[in-house]
């Protein structure tokens, strides 16, 4: 897979940064962006337009835009920063690729533990080689779930609501609830059957687009909180094995 010497490449540079030194900044009162966020983007970004050269590429640090098309290639160069800004070993690099809706390739590399996430339309999803099944989960109260705080908590009542809405529902139904920082390997967890499942509310298609592959090429299942298709454009996320997914849908609600 194209994907994988690009990412192994992208990671001595996050190495780099975790175990020395770097300068980080602030995007807004939560989000934290380092020289590291900015230095990997920028070595991914002609390394992928080589590999996909017909491809348009959107990168988490560059794209200044609010709305996303239905093609493209999405590019997290540090998913967790705040993990990594703290020395935290859950992070990585993502990059995801999309045509017309649908996932088609992804790749979630963490250097810091070694794990190389990679899947096809088709083919499968891989860690280290070694293929990707979700979970055999059937009920919630069987369930380890993940799920993340949005940035905007501190700005939107709405974001903050459905936080706290969702984990009232659903922590006395389910076996425990994980918060690891990181979507998209949160959803790589999904697909390797260590988590029964993932939710969390306005994330963007860099944080989730190659994880939504695994999913599926994991024989899991990706929604809104609706449980429609989801779509880049769209503010919440579910995924699970398949199994819990109804269940899911039903229990988390939303608040407005």
């Amino acid at each position: 897979m194209q994907l994988e010497p690009i990412l192994k490449e992208a990671g001595e540079l996050l190495k780099e940064g975790f175990y020395g030194a770097f300068k980080t900044q602030y995007k807004d009162k939560a989000d934290l962006v380092t020289e590291y966020d900015v230095l990997i983007e920028k070595f991914l970004m002609p390394k992928l337009k080589g590999a996909y050269p017909n491809d348009e590429i959107f990168g988490e640090e560059s794209y200044k835009g609010n709305t996303f098309p239905k093609s493209g290639i999405f590019v997290d160069p540090i998913d967790g920063t705040t993990n990594f800004v703290h020395r935290l070993p859950h992070v990585g690099i993502s990059v995801g690729v999309w045509r017309d809706g649908k996932a088609v390739e992804g790749g979630v590399y963490n250097p810091i533990l070694d794990e190389m996430y990679l899947a096809q339309k088709g083919s499968g999803a891989f860690c280290n080689g070694t293929r990707l099944h979700v979970s055999q989960s059937t009920t919630l109260q069987e369930a380890l779930l993940a799920t993340g705080f949005p940035y905007t908590k501190n700005s939107s009542p709405m974001d903050l609501g459905f936080v706290l809405n969702s984990m009232t529902n659903l922590l006395p139904l389910v076996r425990d609830l994980r918060r690891y920082g990181a979507a998209s390997l949160d959803l790589c967890l999904v697909a390797k059957g260590t988590f029964d499942g993932f939710y969390e509310i306005n994330l963007k298609p860099w944080d989730v687009a190659a994880g939504i592959v695994m999913v599926e090429e994991a024989g899991g299942k990706v929604t809104t909180h609706e449980g429609g298709a989801y779509d880049m454009n769209d503010r919440t996320i579910i995924a699970s094995n398949g199994a819990i997914h109804e269940a899911l849908v039903n229990e988390i609600g939303f608040y407005e």
